[in-house]
């Protein structure tokens, strides 16, 4: 499994754009094939900070996610909405246990 933690500082200004972004991009992604999860959020201690947090199948499928429209589309209107540098953290997982909390 691969999962994949962005983490994307918004220009304040911009924000409502951002998340209509990247609402979309999380309802699209979600439908496709090798996505186990796709979620973002805002961070709670900086409302402008969009984190997301991806879980797909394989390499495969995250290749397959780069090439959708929905993808492409939010890549090239981010360069114009970050108020930072993004930071992407990309982690292969062997295995996934759920803890009882």
């Amino acid at each position: 499994m691969i999962v994949l933690h962005a983490i994307f500082r918004i220009d304040p200004e911009d924000l409502d754009e951002a998340l209509d972004h990247a609402q979309t991009l999380v309802e699209e992604s979600n439908r496709e094939e090798g996505t186990i999860d796709y979620r973002a959020a805002t961070d709670v201690e900086d409302e402008a900070t969009i984190r997301f947090f991806e879980q797909y199948e394989d390499e495969a499928a995250f290749e397959a996610h780069t090439q959708t429209d929905h993808y492409q589309a939010f890549e090239a209107a981010l360069p114009d909405l970050l108020a930072g540098e993004p930071e992407v953290l990309r982690f292969e997982v062997d295995s996934v246990e759920e803890l009882d909390l």
